[in-house]
């Protein structure tokens, strides 16, 4: 696994330098009409050499509205990255970086994994929780887990949050910098191609 360049800046949520105050209870935002503008970067997978040199960052800006949830955010990462086979994911926010267990993590229904919550109770569900119920000010960092077993981080930057969504339809995406990897690679081809 190879790691990506991202812009470097503070991981954090509401406890951090760049946020305020504590997140909203789950569920207690009914409309949210604000506008979020989140920056997101693959920060590590499965990807070669090859792929890191021709693309040094990879990232996609998607805007969503605060009243859609963590799991219409997840599908729009996931197309927005040409991804095809679904996985597990989840989201860590307030963290000091990826499996951070001080982080609060929102996962998928029904999801308990031992190893990674050590024990502690996930901050709520991704199907429940909406973008602008979690806390986030501009300036905020969070970090995106897909597929436990290749493990694709994904650093998500806070670039903007506007007052109002113009009328339109969101998640969108409005960036993209860096081509879609692949998925899945194929190490046996990619060997065959170096001792070429």
């Amino acid at each position: 696994m190879l790691t990506m360049k991202i812009k470097k800046e503070k991981i954090g949520g509401p406890e951090s330098k760049g946020g305020q105050g504590k997140p909203a209870a789950q569920g207690s935002v009914l409309k949210d009409d604000r506008l979020f503008t989140l920056e997101v970067f693959i920060i590590s997978g499965p990807t070669t050499e090859e792929f890191i040199k021709k693309n040094p960052v990879v990232s996609r800006t998607i805007q969503i509205r605060g009243d859609q949830t963590l799991k219409e955010f997840h599908y729009a990462i996931f197309d927005a990255f040409g991804r095809e086979e679904e996985h597990m994911y989840e989201f860590q926010i307030g963290g000091k970086g990826p499996m951070d267990p001080k982080a609060r993590r929102y996962v998928l229904p029904g999801s308990s994994v031992p190893s990674i919550s050590r024990g502690q109770r996930p901050g709520g569900v991704v199907t429940r929780t909406t973008i602008g119920s979690i806390g986030l000010k501009e300036g905020d960092i969070f970090c995106y887990w897909f597929d436990f077993g290749d493990d694709w981080w994904h650093q998500i930057n806070v670039k903007a949050i506007e007052d109002k969504a113009p009328a339109g339809k969101y998640p969108k995406v409005i960036k993209r910098v860096g081509k879609n990897p692949p998925q899945y690679v194929d190490w046996d081809e990619e060997e065959d191609e170096e001792n070429r």
